[in-house]
Order: C-alpha cells, then structure tokens, then sequence
C-alpha cells in the first residue's frame, strides 16, 4: 500500500461509505447473499443496533473509508459463545493492495478481547479472492454448507473457514 492504513471503530457518520462498499460488492454476486442498495440510513441503524460483542471497523486511506470489517457473535446458543462470525469488505479500487488482508488481521488479533476464541466464515465458492484472503490469513476451509440460501432466487452453497485464535 502506498499511504498507511488507519483502522478504527466505525461510527455513524461511516454509515454511507460503508453501505456503498457493501453494495459494491452485492452488485457482483459473489461476495454476498444480500443485494443492496443499502442507504445510510440503514447502514447508520444497522450500526447502532449492533450489540458489544459485534464489533465493526472500517479501514481509511487519506482520511477516506476504503474498507470494512466486523465480528458478529456465530449462534445465539451459550456452549457457541466464543465463536465468532466474520466479514471483510473492502472497496474495488482497493483490492490487490493488502487493504483485506490487514483488516482480517486486525480483526483476528481484536477479536479475543471480545470474548472470541474462534472465527468462522461463510465464502460463496466463487469468491476466489475471499478464499484467498482467509486461506492466507490462517484459515482452513472445513466444508461446504450446499444450497444454503438463495440469491435472486437461485440456491447458493457456501464454503466455511475457520480459525483457532491465540487466547491468553
């Protein structure tokens, strides 16, 4: 990367930057079962409705979002409450630089201190960068989930990765 990437909490006003990057990555159909478009404003109630242990950073370059991250707690279920759900998002113009890799590792580095002593993905099969990403990132794939759910009415299998994380 040529400028320092700053990662922080996301805050309200990352409502909008967020949603565009989601969408950006909706729009090709293999990041994502959601479709957008995800306005700000439901970007800002999704982020306000998050609960502690669901944690959401976003990336800057230059003072400007290019990426997203988050935690979100794997199952309601309490023997399941340290295993956490993950997702990375970063902006087209972005990829190729490290930008996904250093968000997943900061990620999985904070992720303990939430309570978290494992993380699981969801990658659809044709997202070969996102398998990539974990896959470099200490991921190892454990299964596919087959006809886990439709996008724009078409069945879609995922491909689940997880990761043991170091807990003190």
């Amino acid at each position: 990367m040529s400028a320092s990437l700053v990662i922080r909490p996301a805050e309200s006003r990352d409502a909008r930057a967020i949603g565009e990057i989601y969408d950006e990555a909706a729009s090709g159909g293999m990041a994502t079962f959601a479709t957008g478009p995800h306005s700000e404003d439901e970007r800002r109630a999704w982020l306000a409705a998050r609960v502690e242990r669901a944690p959401v950073w976003c990336g800057l370059l230059e003072d400007h979002v290019v990426a997203w991250s988050a935690i979100a707690p794997f199952s309601h279920r309490s023997w399941y409450a340290g295993v956490g759900e993950y997702t990375v998002y970063v902006a087209e113009r972005c990829h190729g630089r490290g930008v996904g890799r250093t968000m997943l590792r900061a990620l999985a580095e904070a992720a303990p201190s939430f309570g978290y002593w494992k993380l699981v993905g969801m990658i659809l099969p044709e997202n070969a960068a996102g398998l990539a990403l974990a896959h470099g990132s200490g991921f190892h794939t454990v299964g596919t989930h087959r006809a886990h759910a439709q996008r724009e009415g078409e069945w879609r299998d995922v491909t689940i990765v997880e990761r043991h994380l170091e807990v003190g």
